[in-house]
């Protein structure tokens, strides 16, 4: 009898799986290591690149250009999901065969942040979780408060890997970025990001440029960066003035981008103090 009973108590006592996650986003991938859930992650996209465990994971594509076969792949029960991916039919294609989709907000604002660590712990259930990643983020956001006006005219320049360089202008992450450090995008004129051109360059007159670490490295060094258009012309140039970041950190207004722009400013102050 013994055996039969334990039968009938695997069938009336199913055992609840983990659930197998697939997030779709760095700033995503970032909240749910950060609540103690990397170990449900079954997949995650090319943006995801933080902690380094999450590189290990099977990568479903970029975050804008996704496609249902390769999510569906992993057999996933929840995908959290960036409010920018794309395409959307892909995710409407995911939640018809029954998985479960919830989407992150994505607005480049630094009160989204804790929206999103919110809908993100809802979902995994570890609402309690947040609470202390929730206060963090509280102290971070209060101590950046109203950013000081500091009149640092700054370029920020996004680099693509050997693709012609782009300048950062308003509606972009870098353009927030910018204006919460207390500098003034001198691009700030023109929309999104635009292809970097001599004359352009040079009529803005930055005298300080700003440009991801890696990025620099890619191209060349610092020596290298004064050759793009223009740039050498420029106060920024004839100062040799340039600040490298991180900016997966700064623009991805997820978990480490407070403290990523707190930086920004340090670093910005210590170059004025040190090369005025």
């Amino acid at each position: 009898m013994k055996p039969l009973f334990f039968l009938l108590c695997m069938v009336v006592l199913p055992v609840t799986a983990a659930p197998r996650l697939v997030a779709l986003g760095g700033d995503v991938t970032e909240i749910v290591y950060a609540l103690g859930s990397g170990e449900q992650l079954v997949g995650r996209d090319s943006t995801s690149q933080r902690p380094a465990a999450a590189t290990k994971l099977p990568d479903v594509g970029y975050l804008r250009q996704l496609n249902s076969e390769g999510i569906l792949s992993l057999q996933p029960t929840l995908v959290l999901a960036n409010g920018q991916a794309q395409p959307s039919q892909v995710l409407q294609q995911v939640e018809k065969v029954g998985v479960k989709v919830v989407t992150v907000p994505a607005s480049p604002q630094l009160s989204v942040i804790a929206l999103k660590v919110n809908t993100i712990a809802q979902a995994l259930g570890k609402t309690g979780q947040a609470q202390p990643l929730l206060a963090q983020l509280s102290r971070q956001v209060a101590e950046l408060g109203q950013p000081v006006p500091t009149g640092h005219k700054a370029l920020y320049i996004m680099s693509n890997q050997g693709r012609q360089s782009l300048v950062a202008g308003k509606d972009t992450a870098a353009d927030v970025v910018l204006r919460s450090a207390g500098l003034v995008n001198v691009m700030g004129q023109v929309a999104h990001y635009q292809q970097m051109s001599q004359e352009g360059i040079i009529s803005a007159a930055p005298d300080l440029v700003i440009i991801d670490r890696q990025a620099l490295q890619q191209m060349g060094g610092t020596a290298q960066l004064w050759t793009l258009p223009g740039l050498s012309l420029t106060p920024a140039g004839k100062a040799q003035r340039v600040i490298t970041i991180d900016q997966m950190a700064l623009l991805g207004f997820g978990i480490d981008t407070p403290q990523a722009i707190l930086t920004l400013r340090h670093d910005v102050a210590e170059s004025y103090a040190h090369k005025p």
